[in-house]
């Protein structure tokens, strides 16, 4: 995920700077953002290929299924809590497919 922030920052500092290149040279601010935009993708894609396909693979990494799920620190504790607590009563069952308010 890291790679992909990474190259979302090259973007926007790409990015940034064109547009206001262009709002200052008065093109419109419709046209200073195609244009900015437009350039900075291009530069983007000839000049930062390995930042591309890190960022590129840190995504299919994180929608493939295989990733580890993403949990707060408050979430990882609760669920810790819960599992003590299930092993501690094994005679209580708990059925997690059920929804909330639902019999």
């Amino acid at each position: 995920m890291v790679a992909f922030l990474k190259y979302s920052l090259i973007r926007m500092a790409l990015f940034v700077p064109l547009f206001i290149l262009f709002a200052l040279l008065q093109v419109g601010w419709v046209l200073a953002v195609v244009f900015a935009g437009l350039i900075a993708f291009a530069i983007s894609y000839l000049f930062f290929q390995k930042q591309r396909d890190a960022a590129t693979a840190a995504m299919r990494e994180r929608f493939s299924g295989r990733a580890k799920p993403i949990r707060t620190a408050g979430e990882v504790e609760d669920a810790e809590a819960e599992d003590g607590l299930v092993e501690q009563n094994p005679d209580i069952a708990v059925n997690n497919d059920k929804r909330p308010g639902s019999k």
